[in-house]
């Protein structure tokens, strides 16, 4: 009988005395990642074509009269390969000698400092002493259109970002012009990368300080930064990002890798709508009546006028509010006998999809969490799509509840003549100086909580900034809200938000955040969804 080790769809083979079992046709470099061997490597990334022509990934192959690139070359049965050696350490070295006879010693002012693979490869395998006399090329900065500039002295030719917009974006705008020494990237003519959707995604996948964004220049180095595992707020594709943070601001977002969602790309739309969260007009403190006043005093009497209110309870809340969030505004309104649950998204018109990884596209929906309204039964109201709009809720004379929702389209009358207006939110606005309560909740950056993204994946987030004042997450409200009605206990944790949501939801079932994890965790499939 075939063992796996013998079977013709796997290969085994040894790397610097280890012995590694990978699928045949696996690449030597692919082989060494799998098991935490890593080859200095330029020109090659996993989501683009193997040019190898950076030469930093040459390898010792046993039998062999001269090295092998290892993104190229692919494993074959019995081979013994070194990294380490003497030679490959030789080639190394010489390869990264000729990267600095014209690269500037400018990483002091370079926005790549401090997580340029550049200079990890030379600290580690790179000559003491540069032997060059000659003086190095000078070309200088260009500006390639939207937020991306060029400085042609610092590249490597490694051609990752020619090959992104020819492969992956479909939009060939950039290419290589000359050759040999004289060889630089360029733009087609007066074109540019100004309108291409994704084009920020070459600055993320520069190796050095070549390429940078308009919009993070200077703003901050890279060891300054906290990263926080996120999910994109900006459409219902929820794609994976990491939050990178300074003095509790934002101060941009890079795409984190998730095959099942977004890959290693992002839009540019999603990446530079992040402004909001670093806003200063918050609302810090509960208000009852238009007066500051501390969450027991707040809560307490919200709970008496609770009670006491006679008239029809109804809610709105908004596609960027959580599934903890949502799940527990439902719940609140069964216990108060409500009988209306309403959700708006802001909309765009057609879908940006990624060409070369469809499953990625700034979709219509520019809120993360439709889907999980939509699990969750809210009816859609503020759109041509959607039945009706506000006004019925407008001029609602009875108990109106507003989660998130800032409201800022609608006239400044709004809820004015409602018995009890409750507001939870980040920013005030015209509509929430109306509120008899004002309840300040965190920004999804503040926060622990799960999104359900256009493919029915729930997703969860880390918070990566303080929360201003006394802002609190609206799930927590809610639900302690929820547990003084029903004398249940409260969740004092998103975990247990979700799971006391997810108890009613077949869609969630009996998922956790232990399930979720970084990458996510596919909801149940179930036929009274749109999109199933």
């Amino acid at each position: 009988m075939m063992t796996d080790q013998q079977s013709p769809q796997t290969v085994t083979m040894r790397i610097d005395g280890r012995e590694v079992t990978v699928p045949t046709g696996t690449t030597i470099l692919r082989a060494a990642e799998s098991v935490g061997i890593e080859i200095p490597h330029y020109c090659y990334h996993p989501g683009l074509s193997s040019p190898a022509m950076c030469r930093l990934c040459l390898v010792e192959v046993e039998g062999w009269p001269k090295p092998a690139p290892a993104c190229k070359t692919t494993v074959a049965e019995g081979q013994v390969v070194h990294i380490e050696s003497e030679m490959a350490q030789a080639q190394r070295t010489g390869v990264l000698e000729f990267y600095l006879l014209n690269h500037p010693l400018d990483c002091p002012i370079c926005d790549q400092s401090g997580e340029c693979q550049l200079q990890d490869y030379v600290f580690a395998q790179g000559r003491e002493h540069g032997r060059g006399r000659e003086p190095k090329r000078v070309l200088g900065r260009d500006d390639f259109g939207g937020d991306v500039l060029f400085n042609g002295d610092r590249c490597v030719m490694c051609t990752r970002c020619v090959r992104f917009m020819r492969e992956v974006a479909e939009d060939e705008r950039l290419c290589v012009v000359e050759r040999g020494n004289r060889a630089v990237i360029d733009t087609f003519f007066d074109e540019g990368l100004e309108g291409s959707p994704f084009a920020g995604n070459i600055v993320d996948i520069c190796p050095v300080g070549a390429l940078v964004s308009k919009d993070f220049l200077h703003k901050a180095r890279a060891w300054d930064l906290d990263r926080t595992p996120s999910v994109c707020p900006s459409c219902s594709q929820g794609c994976n990002i990491t939050l990178q943070t300074r003095d509790d601001l934002v101060q941009r977002l890079k795409p984190r890798e998730n095959m099942d969602v977004n890959g290693w790309w992002m839009c540019d739309f999603g990446r530079h709508n992040y402004e909001w969260i670093n806003r200063v007009d918050r609302v810090e403190e509960p208000l009852v009546n238009g007066e500051t006043q501390g969450w027991p005093e707040a809560l307490g009497s919200l709970l008496g006028r609770l009670k006491e209110a006679k008239g029809e309870v109804k809610a709105v809340t908004w596609a960027h509010s959580t599934n903890e969030e949502m799940g527990l505004l439902k719940a609140m309104m069964e216990e108060l006998g409500g009988s209306e649950v309403v959700y708006r998204s802001p909309r765009t018109v057609g879908e940006l999809q990624l060409p070369g990884f469809p499953l990625l596209a700034r979709r219509e929906d520019l809120a993360p969490n439709v889907r999980g309204a939509e699990i969750l039964g809210f009816t859609r109201v503020g759109d041509e799509e959607a039945e009706g709009g506000l006004d019925d809720l407008a001029t609602h004379k009875g108990v109106l509840i507003v989660v998130g929702d800032p409201l800022e389209d609608q006239n400044e009358n709004f809820g004015a003549q409602a018995e009890l207006f409750i507001y939870l939110g980040s920013y005030l606005s015209k509509v929430a100086g109306n509120a008899h309560y004002v309840l300040p909740t965190t920004t999804f950056a503040e926060q622990e909580g799960s999104y359900t993204n256009v493919q029915g994946r729930v997703q969860r987030f880390w918070p990566g900034i303080r929360s201003p004042g006394s802002a609190r997450p609206g799930w927590l409200i809610l639900g302690a809200l929820f547990a003084e009605f029903t004398e249940t206990e409260a969740p004092i944790g998103a975990d247990q938000a979700f799971v006391q949501v997810a108890k009613g939801v077949p869609e969630f079932g009996e998922i956790t955040y232990r399930d979720m994890g970084t990458r996510g965790a596919p909801a149940r499939k179930s036929a009274g969804v749109a999109g199933d």
